[in-house]
């Protein structure tokens, strides 16, 4: 007798300032670049969008369908992943959605999720503290807004591995949700429960086939399968074996990425009317399922395969699959330690912000079918999103860097992000050769990867000191540099890389953070 949990994410990201201006955060206080970094119109036009397309009628129906089996010996039961970020945005602009929600939970028959606070990338950090401290921030939130208290977490992205298992089961959580991928499932089936490698956290595995049939296929005529129905949807439910079914999607595919004109809200109001007929169907929340269900086996997932449910890879690429992605990524986890040594708020939260997932997710660049699906969520080409990106991030690294004492600032200055207007760009015979180096990290690795003739170009004409001079700032290591000779092509570089690699070592040293 397969049990129906059927969740939601609800996310809104604050989306950064596309016309973002320098010269607008001189003399500027934390408390006021949130307005230049962000551009807070269009995200109240959005959000104000979607509350009245998806959120307020998708609620307001589920509020409805609970109160029809509210005296029946089976209910329907929903669950919900609130990010933090949306519940600011909803106090802030549409507090009215709050007020269902609230709702909502007084029914008893729905459950509120944790995640992480700023819906972020944290959980891939090396160290897991920021990780931890999102989570406990989203806790919080969730406790004093909804007075509510969850023991099942769900990641930005179903994002998961090993690693992070053992640290949500330190902070007390009884359950995680996860992508059921094929790779980590191997013959096994997501309809069942299963136990964490070396943990008792129980995973919850997203049946993604029947969880991708509403939120991508449903309006789709060129799926075999359409118009689906709540009630040839229901009998696939009510034919699947397992202990559990997982549909988790995101609640904006109500009324937002499905329109109203699909038939999306009908399909939504007769579900649970029509599942709730079947002897073998029962709706169930994530704590019941786990309260009910013995785990069948254990899933391993590598800190290297971590699994998330997005894009057809099921990974991590969404958000780390290129270079622009990847120098965004780093360049936030190099700024932790300083942001944190300031001890200011409005550093911290700026920061936190600028971690928000959805910030990388719009650089991904394949011209493939999950590119169309980043697109849509994105108003900008990748390259664009990137560009803007790093330049707030490089003004942000100035802005930490003031609050610092000596000599945290001068090797912050060091050790900062830089525009890509400013970045150092590998030429080999008068021509770019898609290297690029926004940082002294990145120019140090990418030293490894340029051509012989680039490394020769650009040391006979003492670019690379230049550069760290008067772009990085570091006459110490840029008169090291002017004095670097090689026997080779391959000493000279390897000569360059070991110069730099000292530098950077010295600075990790000395800064004392």
């Amino acid at each position: 007798m397969p049990d129906i949990c059927f969740c939601f994410e609800v996310h809104q990201p604050y989306r950064l300032n596309s016309n973002f201006n320098k010269a607008l955060t001189k003399n500027k206080r934390f408390e006021e670049l949130f307005d230049i970094y962000f551009d807070n119109e269009w995200n109240k036009t959005i959000l104000k969008r979607v509350a009245e397309k998806c959120y307020i009628p998708a609620t307001e129906l589920i509020l409805e369908n609970i109160d029809k089996f509210k005296q029946e010996k089976k209910k329907f039961k929903v669950s919900f992943s609130l990010s933090g970020v949306l519940i600011e945005q909803l106090e802030r602009w549409m507090p009215k959605v709050l007020d269902l929600f609230k709702q909502l939970i007084k029914t008893g028959c729905v459950e509120l999720l944790n995640q992480t606070y700023y819906h972020s990338l944290s959980s891939l950090f090396q160290t897991k503290q920021e990780f931890i401290e999102q989570i406990i921030l989203h806790k919080s939130l969730i406790k004093d807004l909804f007075n509510y208290e969850s023991k099942i977490f769900e990641n930005t992205e179903f994002i998961y591995n090993n690693s992070i298992a053992k640290t949500l089961e330190k902070l007390g959580f009884k359950g995680v949700f996860t992508e059921g991928a094929e790779r980590i499932l191997l013959w096994r089936s997501p309809n069942y429960i299963y136990k964490a490698k070396e943990t008792n956290l129980l995973l919850l595995l997203r049946n993604s086939r029947l969880s991708d049939d509403i939120a991508f296929r449903f309006s789709s005529r060129n799926w075999i399968e359409w118009p689906l129905t709540a009630d040839k949807y229901t009998a696939w439910l009510s034919a699947t074996p397992g202990q559990c079914i997982n549909i988790f999607i995101d609640y904006e595919t109500f009324g937002e990425h499905q329109w109203k004109e699909t038939g999306i809200f009908e399909f939504l109001k007769w579900l649970p009317i029509e599942a709730l007929k079947y002897e073998n169907l029962e709706f169930k929340t994530p704590s019941e399922l786990i309260s009910f269900h013995k785990p069948v086996d254990e899933i391993d997932v590598h800190d290297f395969n971590t699994v998330s449910w997005a894009d057809t890879e099921r990974s991590t690429n969404a958000w780390l699959g290129n270079e622009m992605q990847k120098t965004s990524f780093n360049a936030l986890v190099k700024l932790e330690p300083y942001v944190k040594k300031t001890m200011k708020k409005d550093i911290i939260k700026l920061w936190r912000l600028l971690q928000i997932s959805d910030h990388l997710y719009y650089m991904y660049n394949k011209p493939d079918a999950s590119g169309i699906v980043h697109g849509y969520f994105s108003q900008q080409p990748p390259v664009k999103v990137f560009w803007n990106f790093i330049t707030i991030l490089s003004d942000f690294y100035e802005k930490v860097a003031e609050n610092l004492n000596e000599p945290e600032k001068t090797f912050l200055k060091f050790l900062r992000v830089v525009p890509p207007e400013e970045a150092f760009h590998f030429h080999e015979n008068g021509k770019y050769i898609n290297l690029s180096a926004h940082s002294l990290e990145e120019f140090k690795n990418m030293l490894l990867f340029a051509s012989n003739y680039s490394i020769l170009f650009h040391t006979a004409c003492k670019h690379f000191e230049k550069w760290i001079k008067n772009v990085i700032g570091d006459r110490e290591l840029a008169d090291k540099l002017n004095k670097i000779e090689g026997n080779s092509v391959e000493e000279l570089r390897q000569n360059l890389y070991k110069c730099v690699n000292e530098r950077l070592t010295q600075i990790s040293t000395i800064k004392n953070i």
